[in-house]
């Protein structure tokens, strides 16, 4: 077996020399082949490798934000393996195929129990700390067959399901996230992050939410982002108290002013921690002050040097000017005529919070499908597009199907002024072109392109290319 471990570890680091960690396969491939000849068994040797222990983030948003946010603050007080934007078993392998290091981080998406394996990749890695961002309606058909929400629910729940050691992150304010962690109280030692400050989502959520517990539909007394709130249930479910909570937003000088407490469970120190911090950061979404909480979060629990926290924190808000956001990410360009968005929205609630950080007056909306039999998705995606009210709807084909795009758009069709161009995957530069011709030709005062598809294959070229173009 050692023996075996060894080839392995020689031709993954071989293959990662040559790669150079690039964007896509090239973030896996070393992991990919490590797996190859050594197996699940080899990854378990190789997760030693990490001094203090491995943390892998999921959730359906804000992974890789998250991760990265992460790794920036954990660099201060320690060296760290990180891995991000690529989400498999492959990746998390070429992360740890690098040098010796006291953390690695890794972002670990998860579709299907099946697919992900995600209580095989927890036991095999062992981490020291799940991460729970916020999880949603997404991946309704993962290799041609349905994956209904209860299963993909199911499918995240078991990255923690197998800890009996370390710290499960989980956010409060979200009833799935939530649930896991009172699921695992017994087990493992969990933290909860969340928001208690003047903030209040006024807009319906884009899909019902339920309790995740007994089925029945959940109440709020607010909520702070479409589901992310304060809720109870009749069965008693209710949000749990955060121990790391963002207690004051305000909009100064052009930046957020946010207040962070804590009281919490440091891992590494095994003692508990209190801090508060008052920080001056860049405006972005509500949605990434979440991201920003949950990587505060795991900071303050795993830092080695908690005497260092607040000094951590005012070095690492100077830099968060420079942070550079996924590809697949919202990105808002003024031109000289216009105000154009450009990003991801493949779920409800990432549509949602995209529209929430885009003018809406005289808005035209360029929207790219879900894929066959993804009708949860649309209907989500449909609810927060009436709410919107744009101007005029282009659709695209986001995913494969292109018939499927059709009869989406024939729903749309009904409300919007509406036009069909079924242009497919296949010919991806045709697609952006067409996209970025209907952005130059638009009369209105905004312009949003979002939805369903591929990350760096749709939104980090025409973003690319609408900056060198147009922008």
């Amino acid at each position: 077996m050692r023996f075996k471990c060894i080839i392995a570890g020689l031709g993954g680091r071989l293959a990662r020399s040559i790669v150079r960690l690039g964007r896509g396969m090239g973030r896996s491939f070393p992991g990919y082949l490590f797996l190859k000849i050594g197996g699940l068994d080899c990854l378990r040797e190789l997760s030693r490798k990490s001094k203090i222990g491995n943390i892998l983030i999921t959730g359906t948003n804000g992974k890789t934000t998250t991760t990265k946010m992460l790794c920036l603050l954990l660099r201060k007080d320690a060296s760290v393996s990180c891995n991000f934007d690529s989400n498999t078993v492959n990746a998390v392998a070429t992360g740890l195929l690098g040098e010796k290091a006291d953390f690695g981080v890794f972002e670990y998406g998860i579709r299907t129990a099946k697919y992900s394996m995600p209580d095989t990749v927890s036991q095999y890695v062992d981490p020291i700390g799940v991460i729970y961002t916020t999880i949603s309606k997404e991946h309704t058909m993962v290799a041609g067959k349905k994956n209904p929400f209860k299963e993909y629910f199911n499918a995240k729940r078991l990255l923690s399901a197998p800890m009996k050691k370390g710290v499960i992150i989980c956010n409060a304010d979200d009833p799935r996230t939530a649930y896991i962690g009172m699921e695992k109280e017994k087990d493992a030692h969990v933290t909860y992050y969340g928001f208690e400050a003047d903030l209040e989502d006024q807009k319906p959520t884009s899909a019902p939410v339920y309790c995740p517990r007994c089925g029945e539909k959940l109440e709020y007394s607010k909520r702070y982002l479409n589901h992310r709130g304060i809720y109870k249930c009749k069965c008693g479910f209710s949000r749990p108290k955060p121990h790391v909570k963002l207690t004051r937003i305000s909009k100064e000088d052009n930046k957020w002013k946010v207040e962070i407490r804590a009281e919490t469970y440091n891992y590494t120190s095994q003692r508990e921690v209190s801090t508060m911090l008052s920080l001056e950061i860049p405006i972005f979404g509500v949605h990434n002050l979440y991201n920003l909480l949950c990587a505060s979060t795991a900071y303050i629990t795993f830092t080695p040097h908690p005497e260092n926290i607040e000094n951590t924190f005012i070095e690492a808000s100077r830099e968060l000017e420079d942070f550079s956001l996924p590809p697949g990410r919202f990105e808002i360009s003024k031109t000289k005529d216009m105000i154009v968005g450009i990003g991801q929205g493949d779920n409800g609630d990432a549509l949602k919070v995209n529209l929430q950080v885009h003018p809406l007056e005289d808005m035209t909306l360029i929207y790219t499908t879900p894929d066959k039999d993804e009708d949860e998705i649309f209907q989500d995606h449909l609810k927060v597009i009436l709410s919107a009210k744009p101007k005029k709807v282009h659709v695209f084909p986001g995913r494969e199907s292109v018939p499927a795009a059709k009869e989406y758009y024939e729903t749309i069709r009904e409300y919007f002024d509406s036009s069909f161009h079924p242009i497919s995957n296949k010919d991806m530069d045709k697609k952006i072109d067409e996209i970025l011709k209907i952005i130059k030709e638009s009369s209105a005062k905004s312009v949003m392109v979002s939805g369903c598809g591929p990350e760096h294959l749709l939104w980090a070229r025409l973003k690319s290319k609408f900056k060198s173009t147009i922008g």
